[in-house]
């Protein structure tokens, strides 16, 4: 293991990939045109081959992912908590952050999870209130008051220190690197104390290839659903019957063309860069989603909600060794087929999510971090957004599942479509005037979120295409990036929906999950070598 002085990434000096580099640039294009054309062409068949692929996976490295991810957490946790790595600066010692705490929160949340908190913040709690592993067990019975203690349990471990730990490792490795150490910024400079000069070659550009399909494939899940969601929500404002299917599913004509929306603002905000549209956009979602939560906190189950924050969290503290390493497999019994499938839909699902997001994440962390220490980093991108998030299931799912169990809802939110159940909460909470003009809020809001994590993906992207230094004609393949984004989340909603792109992702983040184990070791090296 050979340190060299400096990961070396050749770009063009001219012509239109003039700042790129050409093999990663080119090749993740045309590896990326050919995946969207197959799907258009045979989106059936696409769809039954990543289903299968979807249970290869599932089957081979479940056991896999679940170890890896605690890999994570303690290789974060480690570092900051030690003091000789803790207080180590990412950056020179005079290097200054470059924007204040609240922007740099706001960034770090919207690109992250801003998106789930508004699909899945009422879905996941109400979901486990409904079916969770203590259920199936027959420990609990489902929408009783029994089950809110696992349904949070869950929700919390999901959408806690795990998600965002996937998130903060790379952008750690990545800062570390391009700030202390003089590499490039990008994914294989933090590989540099394993590989030293073999990542100036080929070894390097697989590894940033592997990353910019992880980016597009993770993002598209993100961006899915929140299209998805973006529609129902235009359906509950405007009442059009063609946004909507008869099973309470949205139209996939209303959301390819939300999606087209969405893509067209993503491409301009990110060609006005992060310190104008990103960070504008950034602070304009971070005040209407206080606006929201206060809302729902204020108006909705309140001290339901607070029982069950302050309860979760620390239900979720006590259950966290046990969630993270209890792996189910079917043995042939109905009980352990049905926990297997749970924890594959659920579990699984979420840990391949975090990983494919993780470069995108972690990338749009590290160009926003620099000069900050270790140890702030990781109570930043770890503590905060987790306890955000839990602070957004309280609130949201709370009040959800206080409307099932007094018996208001009657089952209509727990049997609404996951994209709808927010918007069926504020329908049963607010008198129809008022609740489409909170509706609007939240769309508006939920257009943000889109828009700046699909601006932050494309700047990513040619951030890594391009060595890790912006180049001079970047323009151009924003807008190409943006357009392939775009047609690779369209073709894969025409294919099989959000199932289709939630199966792609799963299989897509499995090569990216060795690379992060692999950086998780690099950056111990790099960082406890540098501790003198």
């Amino acid at each position: 293991m050979s340190e060299a002085k400096q990961v070396e990434v050749k770009t063009a000096s001219n012509g239109f990939y003039i700042g790129f580099n050409k093999i990663v640039a080119i090749s993740s294009k045309v590896l990326m045109g050919i995946f969207i054309v197959l799907i258009a062409i045979f989106p059936s068949q696409a769809n039954a081959f990543f289903q299968s692929a979807k249970g290869f996976v599932l089957f081979h490295f479940a056991t896999w992912y679940m170890y890896i991810v605690l890999v994570f957490i303690g290789s974060c946790f480690g570092l900051a908590l030690w003091p000789a790595t803790g207080r180590q600066r990412l950056g020179k010692v005079v290097d200054k952050p470059e924007f204040s705490r609240l922007s740099w929160f706001s960034m770090l949340f919207g690109a992250g999870i801003g998106i789930g908190m508004l699909t899945f913040a009422t879905g996941e709690p109400i979901y486990q209130f409904n079916n969770n592993p203590d259920i199936i067990k027959g420990l609990a019975e489902s929408r009783s008051p029994e089950a809110v203690k696992s349904a949070y349990e869950w929700s919390f471990m999901h959408w806690g220190l795990t998600a965002w730990s996937c998130y903060a490792l790379v952008g750690l490795a990545l800062a570390f690197f391009a700030y202390t150490k003089d590499q490039p910024l990008t994914i294989r400079s933090a590989l540099l104390p394993l590989f030293g000069n073999r990542l100036s070659g080929l070894l390097g550009h697989v590894i940033d290839i592997v990353a910019v399909f992880a980016t597009i494939l993770g993002i598209s899940v993100t961006i899915g659903y929140g299209v998805s969601q973006f529609a129902s929500g235009l359906h509950n404002i405007s009442g059009a019957s063609w946004m909507m299917e008869p099973d309470g599913k949205p139209a996939l004509i209303a959301t390819l063309l939300c999606l087209l929306v969405i893509v067209f603002a993503s491409t301009l905000s990110a060609l006005s860069g992060v310190g104008r549209g990103i960070k504008w956009l950034s602070n304009l979602n971070m005040g209407l989603s206080f606006f929201v939560i206060l809302f729902l906190i204020v108006f909705g189950a309140t001290a339901f909600a607070i029982k069950t924050f302050f309860a979760g969290i620390w239900d979720y503290i006590l259950a966290f060794p046990r969630m993270s390493t209890e792996i189910w497999k079917d043995v042939g019994t109905d009980k352990s087929k049905a926990l297997a499938q749970w924890q594959g839909d659920w579990t699984i699902f979420y840990w391949a999510w975090w990983i494919a997001f993780a470069p995108f994440v972690g990338l749009f962390f590290a160009r926003i971090s620099k000069g900050r220490t270790i140890r702030e980093y990781i109570l930043g991108t770890l503590i905060v957004p987790s306890v955000m998030c839990f602070v957004w299931f309280a609130a949201a799912g709370g009040t959800a599942i206080d409307m099932e169990l007094r018996g208001i809802a009657n089952g209509q939110i727990i049997d609404a479509d996951i994209s709808s159940q927010l918007f069926t909460t504020i329908n049963l909470m607010l008198s129809p005037i008022l609740a489409k003009l909170m509706s609007l809020i939240i769309v508006i809001l939920l257009m943000t979120y889109l828009v700046t994590s699909a601006d932050s993906a494309v700047l990513v992207i040619t951030l890594i295409a391009s060595g890790g230094v912006r180049s001079v004609n970047v323009k151009q393949h924003i807008v190409l990036w943006g357009l392939i984004l775009g047609l690779a989340i369209a073709a894969l909603l025409v294919a099989g929906g959000l199932d289709a792109i939630n199966a792609a992702m799963i299989v897509a983040a499995l090569p990216f999950s060795f690379v992060m184990g692999l950086m998780a070791l690099s950056l111990i090296i790099g960082v406890v070598k540098n501790r003198a």
